[in-house]
């Protein structure tokens, strides 16, 4: 009787340490795929940063494309020569080309730094069919060396210059733009000398 009752106790224990040993297992097993889940949580949540940022870095590079395409305004056309002088009157030559239709259009700015109101009728030229255009770009001539000519300004019948006319009196720290139109050079000839009134003379590259 004690034996069998030793038996039936062995029995049972050992069918409770196996219960136990089966319990422990698939405790671990599910321990083990909360655990890698998690690390899949984890990995996706460091692809989805990686992804933040890789958008910032395009952005970024849309923003610095985008200041590139921007339109360059810090300059108003190239600048071909200046002259300053009488008064500190300053000439600025932005273009010397020749038109169709056989005439030169030169053209640039013209600013008043002598710290008041300035005009002069001289710039009119001593022509009498031009004298009455005053204060004007009328004298202005052009010096071909290269064909050992000087070209004057055009004008209509009526003797009118194909130029600007600045009125009376350019004020004070003004700036104005102006033209002046010439007979074509040869079409050999680079460059001219353009001169009006008591202005230093400047060299124009032609196009």
């Amino acid at each position: 009787m004690d034996l069998r009752d030793s038996k039936s106790r062995l029995i049972l224990i050992v069918v409770a340490l196996g219960a136990a040993l089966v319990i422990a297992v698939a405790s671990c097993s599910g321990s083990g795929g909360d655990s890698d889940g998690g690390g899949d949580a984890a990995n996706g949540d460091t692809a989805q940063a990686s992804g933040g940022t890789g958008d910032s870095d395009g952005g970024e590079q849309d923003d610095h494309a985008s200041g590139e395409d921007e339109p360059d305004d810090t300059g108003s056309g190239e600048v071909l020569a200046q002259s300053t002088g009488e008064d500190n009157i300053t000439l600025t030559f932005t273009r010397a080309e020749r038109e169709a239709g056989g005439f030169l259009t030169v053209e640039g700015t013209l600013h008043n730094g002598s710290g008041s109101k300035w005009g002069t009728a001289t710039w009119a030229g001593s022509e009498r069919e031009l004298v009455g255009n005053d204060f004007s770009m009328a004298g202005a001539t052009l010096t071909a060396r290269e064909e050992g000519k000087r070209y004057l300004i055009l004008r209509d019948t009526s003797g009118r210059c194909l130029c600007t006319g600045f009125g009376l009196l350019v004020d004070a720290g003004d700036t104005v733009t102006w033209f002046a139109q010439f007979p074509e050079p040869d079409p050999a000839t680079s460059e001219v000398d353009f001169q009006i009134g008591q202005m230093p003379p400047v060299t124009l590259p032609l196009r």
